[in-house]
C-alpha cells in the first residue's frame, strides 16, 4: 500500500493521526484515510486495535482497518501506522461542543441507535470494548456515527490481571471499579453514561474539574448511588436509562434487548410495548459493600487526580505494580492513587483539524 501523509487530525498521549491519501485507491484502500501512528518502541494499543478489528470483521457502525505498516516518517523515525477509516466529521464529544453543549432527543435516540448496533455486533462476536465515550464514536459527513478506537478493547471472558486496568474513570461500570471485571455489561453502562452527556451536556456523575478520583470512584462502586437521569428526557428515554443504570450487570439490559426499546427502536418499532417479561429487569438491584472506614477517608497525604484537563475525560490502560489488593476496597485505593499510570497523560485526544 502506498500513501502520502497529509495534515495532523489529532494526537494523544502516544501516537497521532493523520490525514493520508493513498496513491493507488480501491475498493479495499480508499483514496482518503486516518492513519494513526506511533513509534516502533510502543505499539503494544495499536497492534492490539488491528487484531481486534481483524477478528470483528465489517460492521457498518464500526470504523474500517484498512490494514497496518511500518514507515518512516520525515524525521527519519521508524513509525508502526495503522490505515482507518477517515470521519469528516469528528467525534460526538466535537459535534456536542460546537453544538453548544447538548443534543436534540432526536439525535440522541439516532446515535445511540447506530452505537448498539455496534455494540451488539463487538459483543456477539466475543469481545468488549472497554472505552466507549464519545471522544470514541466518530461522525461522518452522512450523519452516520461508528465506534472506534479499539486500542483497549479485550475478549469477552478474558481474565484481567490482578492490577490491570482499562476504560475511562467516569465512564467505568461499579464491576469493573470493584472487582476488576469488564465484560459486555461494562460497554453498556459506558453508553449511558454517554447518553446522558449528550442530553445535558456534562458527565453523567456530574463531577468539576479536580474532583478528587478517590472520591469519585466510591460513589461510583460503594452502595446504591447510580448517575442521575437527566430531567429534559422523554419518559421513554429516561425508561432507557433505568434499563442502563443497574448495579448488577447480570440484570443490566444487554444491546440486543436495549436496540428493542421505544427509546432507540427503528420506526416501524416504535410503538411496540416492551415485553412483559422484560419489565421484571426495569428494578436496580442493592448492591452492599462494607466500605464504611472508607466514605470517611481523610488526609492531607492522600493522593489526589483531577478528571479534567484542557476540559478533556481520559483514559487509562495499565498495570498496578503491586500486587497486594485483594478487595475492593484496595482496588479503589490503587486506582485513584499514583500507583498507577496518570490519568491525566493517557488517551487524551486533541483535535487540530
Amino acid at each position: 500500500m502506498e500513501w502520502v501523509r497529509g495534515g495532523c487530525l489529532g494526537y494523544g498521549s502516544s501516537s497521532t493521526v493523520h490525514l493520508a491519501t493513498s496513491k493507488n485507491s480501491s475498493s479495499a484502500c480508499p483514496a482518503v484515510m486516518a492513519v494513526k501512528s506511533c513509534n516502533q518502541s510502543d505499539t503494544t494499543l495499536l497492534e492490539n486495535e488491528r487484531e481486534i478489528l481483524d477478528e470483528i470483521g465489517f460492521c457498518p457502525q464500526i470504523i474500517q482497518c484498512f490494514g497496518d505498516c511500518r514507515a518512516t516518517d520525515e524525521n527519519n523515525e521508524c513509525l508502526y501506522n495503522l490505515m482507518l477509516e477517515y470521519a469528516k466529521g469528528g467525534s460526538l464529544s466535537y459535534k456536542l461542543k460546537k453544538s453548544g453543549g447538548c443534543m436534540k432527543e432526536s439525535d440522541v435516540k439516532d446515535y445511540t441507535r447506530s452505537i448498539l448496533k455496534g455494540l451488539s455486533h463487538v459483543h456477539a462476536k466475543g469481545f468488549v470494548h472497554c472505552d466507549v465515550k464519545l471522544d470514541n464514536i466518530l461522525l461522518f459527513e452522512n450523519g452516520e456515527v461508528k465506534i472506534a478506537d479499539f486500542g483497549l478493547a479485550k475478549k469477552s471472558g478474558k481474565k484481567q490481571g490482578r492490577g490491570e486496568i482499562r476504560g475511562t474513570p467516569l465512564y467505568m461500570a461499579p464491576e469493573s471499579v470493584n472487582n476488576n471485571e469488564y465484560e459486555s455489561g461494562a460497554d453498556i453502562w459506558a453508553l449511558g453514561c454517554a447518553v446522558v452527556e449528550m442530553v445535558t451536556g456534562k458527565p453523567a456523575w456530574n463531577c468539576r474539574p479536580g474532583t478528587n478520583m478517590f472520591v469519585l470512584l466510591i460513589r461510583i462502586g460503594e452502595g446504591d448511588e447510580l448517575p442521575i437521569i437527566p430531567e429534559e428526557l422523554s419518559q421513554q428515554g429516561k425508561d432507557f436509562l433505568s434499563k442502563i443504570f443497574v448495579k448488577d450487570p447480570t440484570q443490566r439490559w444487554t444491546a440486543d434487548m436495549l436496540l428493542k426499546h421505544p427509546f432507540v427502536a427503528d420506526q416501524f418499532q416504535e410503538n411496540v410495548p416492551l415485553k412483559e417479561e422484560s419489565k421484571e429487569l426495569s428494578a436496580s438491584p442493592r448492591c452492599h459493600f462494607n466500605f464504611s472506614e472508607w466514605a470517611s477517608f481523610q488526609s492531607s497525604s492522600s493522593p489526589r487526580s483531577e478528571l479534567w484537563s484542557d476540559g478533556k475525560v481520559k483514559s487509562i490502560s495499565s498495570s498496578l505494580n503491586s500486587s497486594c489488593w485483594t478487595s475492593p476496597e484496595d482496588r479503589i485505593r490503587l486506582l485513584a492513587a499514583g500507583q498507577s499510570r496518570n490519568w491525566r497523560d493517557s488517551g487524551c485526544w486533541v483535535n487540530v483539524r
